[in-house]
């Protein structure tokens, strides 16, 4: 069993972990910002995100980018800490936007609800949004239930798609010009659920992956947002190794990282509703050591 370490409490809701110069970056949702935090713990907010921050990337000049998800946009942090609109994707998103990851050639990606998540709504399915290095923004893919956490093999020519309410890992092929093709099942956890009522969805669900992050043997730790822990997915679904969450506590997204990329970052916190994580501090960030490595992006 793996032993879990605290390295930071008093959260709201932890999202999009990124490991990068020597420290982690988080969002934390309810505290409307992005933070490092230090392999000692220290936190230090970097900027203030008022429509609430979730995914995280860097374009190739070194820029941050992340997800605002009120306003379904993507913002861009320049080198010299300048703060400026990167892309309006409201026009093809249903819901909060939400996860991130970018390609190594500036290439991005991003995920949205697809529904009113918070209050409870139906399941509509959702469309991945792609915005290219130029800043065009367009379709990538639809019919995603949920695109959440993501990943991009080394070779950069494979995308992999948690979609959290379809039981499914979903992998796509990246041409050379950023379109995605050969759509299919990385990892399958139970029949696709049908749209509809959220009571009737949440018997359909097995897995229900959240925020990623891919191993250099081709495995990803997923946070199973449903089941209060972290698991290792080979391709096919098989469940490699898996870490349970701390008591009274659920697991939303995880990266690995460290000095040598064997070190497993979990955002933890009771659950993901919006109207209690608001009045709450009750996140916190944990820390397990694991075998193998980092790969890939983020």
């Amino acid at each position: 069993m793996a032993e879990l370490n605290l390295l930071v409490d008093g959260g709201s809701f932890f999202e999009g972990p990124r490991w990068r110069d020597g420290q982690w970056w988080v969002s934390d949702f309810y505290q409307y910002g992005v933070f490092t935090v230090s392999p000692e713990g220290e936190r230090t907010k970097i900027l203030d995100a008022p429509e609430q921050s979730s995914g995280l990337g860097w374009l190739p000049d070194g820029s941050l980018v992340y997800v605002s998800m009120l306003d379904q946009k993507v913002m861009r942090r320049a080198t010299d800490g300048t703060i400026s609109e990167y892309a309006d994707i409201s026009a093809h998103t249903g819901g909060h936007a939400n996860d991130l990851v970018a390609a190594n050639d500036g290439n991005l990606w991003v995920g949205n609800f697809g529904f009113d998540l918070m209050e409870g709504g139906d399941l509509k399915p959702a469309k991945l949004v792609r915005i290219d290095p130029q800043g065009k923004v367009s379709v990538a893919a639809d019919d995603l239930f949920f695109p959440n956490g993501m990943v991009i093999t080394p070779d950069q020519k494979t995308l992999i798609v948690g979609e959290t309410f379809g039981n499914r890992m979903t992998a796509f092929t990246i041409a050379d010009d950023g379109e995605l093709y050969d759509r299919r099942d990385w990892a399958s956890f139970g029949d696709k659920p049908k749209a509809g009522p959220r009571s009737e969805l949440l018997k359909q669900l097995s897995i229900g992956p959240d925020g990623c992050g891919l191993d250099a043997e081709g495995q990803i730790w997923i946070a199973d947002a449903f089941n209060q822990r972290c698991i290792r997915v080979a391709e096919g679904g098989e469940i490699t190794d898996e870490i349970a969450a701390p008591p009274g506590q659920g697991v939303f997204a995880c990266i690995l990282g460290g000095d040598d990329g064997r070190t497993l970052l979990m955002c933890c916190a009771p659950d993901s509703a919006a109207k209690r994580r608001k009045l709450a501090n009750e996140a916190c960030l944990y820390t397990a050591r694991v075998a193998v490595p980092h790969a890939g992006n983020p």
